[in-house]
């Protein structure tokens, strides 16, 4: 909670302070900002549609930024490094750190999952509605028109099971979006640590090194993942009427 709560101040702190206020001619910072904001954009606004765009960046785009600074905060010296523990052989091994990176807690990831399904539930709610949400869950997707009547009506109990397994599998999104944010990042944390105390003294720095720009890629891949996921969901839903009316 403590790192959760310094990584999300600064993270105010930081994008005030270079984007400060917003202006016709964009500055430095404003200029990098509304380039990192219209390349986020263009990923997720094809994918939840324009109508739920603007109502679900705020989300996606606070997930995104998020769990990203929150990954790399567990490349910081100090982070999972400084607590308590005992000496083994050469090294002293922490087994009681102080600070460690929130996402390495699995009641952080869980928290986030459940902040995510429920906005899902109010997106799809507000902008879909109760009965597009049954149509694209147990509705039959065959054309009355184009199919035999038997075969129609055959279609409908299977679409009507397959809705079935999609409800049971929502129910489950919680929980593969907790252990996959989860595992990722506290596999990272033991990874790097197993390094160190593998590493002589004279070589500490070098042969973590290049586990260290892994961590930096695999903390971007698992921001993006999870934010994207979160879009599928809320696009699944709300992203048919434009199609639909072209």
């Amino acid at each position: 909670m403590l790192t959760c709560w310094v990584i999300s101040l600064s993270l105010i702190l930081v994008l005030r302070l270079i984007g400060g206020q917003p202006k016709l001619i964009p500055g430095k910072g404003q200029l990098v900002l509304e380039t990192i904001i219209g390349g986020l954009r263009s990923v997720i606004e094809p994918i939840v549609g324009k109508k739920v765009f603007f109502p679900s960046f705020g989300l996606l785009s606070g997930l995104f930024f998020f769990i990203l600074i929150n990954n790399w905060s567990g490349l910081l010296p100090g982070v999972g490094t400084i607590g308590f523990g005992s000496q083994i052989d050469d090294h002293f091994v922490v087994s009681k750190p102080v600070i460690r990176p929130a996402n390495a807690d699995l009641n952080m990831t869980f928290a986030l999952a459940l902040i995510a399904n429920v906005c899902w539930v109010f997106f799809i709610i507000k902008y879909a509605g109760f009965s597009a949400i049954a149509k694209d869950w147990f509705g039959n997707k065959a054309s009355k028109g184009e199919v035999h009547y038997l075969m129609y009506t055959f279609l409908g109990i299977i679409f009507l099971a397959v809705g079935f397994i999609e409800v049971l599998s929502i129910l489950f999104r919680p929980v593969s979006l907790t252990f996959r944010l989860f595992g990722n990042v506290f596999g990272g944390e033991s990874l790097l640590h197993s390094m160190f105390y593998l590493s002589p003294w004279f070589t500490d720095w070098l042969i973590p090194l290049p586990f260290y720009f892994m961590e930096v890629l695999i903390g971007l891949v698992q921001a993006l993942v999870f934010m994207l996921l979160v879009s599928v969901y809320i696009g699944l839903i709300c992203n048919h009427e434009e199609g639909g009316n072209h």
